[in-house]
């Protein structure tokens, strides 16, 4: 029995799904105006632990995951300026010029993390009618209001406003941001559809029966997660800032619509990555990206390493000298593996019977999936004598169905029969070698992390720089 923590009552659950053996899994996906950062890209690595681990134990998952390409503000609270609009006009490319670029960057991204990709990947701009028909939905059942060109989600109908984030509804109440938009009857009502008299400049407008306009940012995921799933979802997916304001809105809309309570049965959320005592964050600039670790002589797999680390549900700090101790271990993990296949000395084959450090790694993914207990179970796979090389290396290379590090493929023996191979390898130590007399360390780092990609270990000595291919 795999055990979840549900947001939805702070508590750990026994996971039961609403059809036997299959799940509906909606994971709020990326607003594409700019790259990814890595904080960004924890809330998707979790969700890939997750979807692994239910997989693993023998779930059907349909994994669906929108891409906001319209409507989503610099401010989760309808204001701000559009985040497509404001990122196109600095980069003097239309919305839709945007929304492709960094859709594309951000599927780079997940590619080289080894996420695995959803089953449906839904673009908010081409489900406009299904947003459409679902607020019309929520306005048959008397829980909008029209004011000054927009309509409105009135929270005070929903009497159940709030309980997601534990919000109280009576401090919701008109006055708090009448500053901000006087049209409110509450203080957390929200947009459903915009019209002109938000945004004169808008860029992407469709015909509506409220006139002319687009939809709010919240509506994208209740309208495509009920086409691709249903009026009710197992679980739904994101980082924990969007408790507040983005998840509960949604349910809000989408009980509004359908009367089902609860529309979501478990709500999964990771905390935040954590630099220099502050959350990452793309809005307030200085982020860094999953390129800019690896233009730092990184691995993707070594940041992935790195977030196996760390539980979901707690703040993972990150630092270059943290990341460069993930590299350290799971070099050394590669290397040991390495090792055990030279022993082996035959192909490996299935696992047979039972592993008892499979059995505590099965254990620790059934706990809220513990990824670090997990970690610690295949390390402590591959350090017991007792276990032959060929077990070892079935019950290592199994964990990696979930651990998604390409543990085979990366701990394959390295074989050098070409001179050609041999010549590059000298080139490429001795342009290090230069990087180092001009202090250019930033190029020395990445030559070392391409020859160490091609299989050689580096060993500088007083008399120079010495080689080796890994064993």
């Amino acid at each position: 029995m795999i055990k979840l923590y549900n947001t939805l009552g702070r508590e750990l659950q026994d996971f039961e799904p609403l059809v036997k053996g299959k799940i509906g899994f909606y994971g709020c996906g990326p607003t594409v105006y700019d790259y990814s950062h890595i904080g960004n890209l924890r809330a998707f690595f979790t969700h890939d632990i997750l979807i692994r681990t239910l997989r693993r134990f023998g779930y059907e998952v349909n994994h669906v995951m929108n891409i906001t390409d319209v409507g989503h503000l610099t401010g989760d609270s309808d204001d701000g300026e559009d985040k497509m609009l404001k990122s196109a006009a600095e980069r003097g490319k239309s919305v839709l010029e945007i929304a492709e670029f960094y859709t594309n960057a951000f599927f780079k991204d997940i590619e080289r993390l080894n996420i695995i990709k959803p089953n449906v990947i839904c673009k908010a701009t081409e489900h406009i009618p299904e947003m459409i028909e679902l607020i019309k939905r929520i306005e048959e059942n008397g829980f909008t209001y029209f004011a000054d060109g927009n309509l409105y989600f009135d929270i005070s109908k929903s009497l159940s406003y709030g309980e997601l984030a534990l919000l109280r509804l009576d401090m919701q109440k008109a006055g708090a941001r009448t500053d901000i938009d006087k049209n409110k009857r509450n203080a957390g009502d929200f947009v459903l559809w915009f019209t002109k008299g938000k945004f004169i400049d808008q860029a992407l407008l469709w015909d509506s029966p409220w006139g002319m306009g687009y939809p709010g940012w919240h509506i994208e995921c209740s309208a495509m997660s009920m086409k691709y799933i249903g009026e009710e979802i197992d679980i739904h997916a994101g980082g924990i800032d969007h408790i507040p304001v983005h998840h509960t809105n949604e349910i809000a809309q989408t009980e509004a619509a359908t009367g089902k309570k609860p529309w979501v049965k478990y709500w999964i959320h990771n905390e935040f990555l954590i630099m220099n005592k502050e959350k990452m964050s793309k809005s307030e600039g200085g982020f860094i990206t999953l390129q800019s670790l690896i233009d730092f002589g990184f691995s993707a797999l070594d940041y992935r390493y790195f977030l196996l680390q760390g539980h979901y549900r707690s703040q993972l700090q990150f630092s270059l000298p943290a990341l460069e101790s993930a590299r350290n271990s799971r070099r050394a993990l590669t290397e040991r593996l390495r090792l055990l296949m030279k022993e082996a000395g035959e192909e490996i084959k299935p696992l047979q019977g039972t592993n008892t450090y499979l059995e505590a790694f099965n254990k620790a993914l059934s706990d809220d999936i513990s990824t670090p207990k997990a970690l610690a179970e295949l390390w402590g796979l591959i350090k017991d004598p007792a276990l032959s090389p060929a077990e070892a290396l079935a019950a290592a290379f199994d964990m990696d169905g979930i651990l998604g590090l390409n543990l085979k493929e990366e701990a394959k023996p390295v074989i050098l029969d070409d001179s050609q191979k041999v010549a590059e390898i000298e080139r490429l130590i001795s342009e290090r070698q230069e990087a180092k007399n001009i202090k250019n360390y930033k190029r020395s780092d990445e030559i070392r992390q391409i020859l160490h990609d091609m299989g050689i270990i580096l060993e500088d000595t007083a008399g120079g720089t010495t080689w080796k291919i890994k064993l």
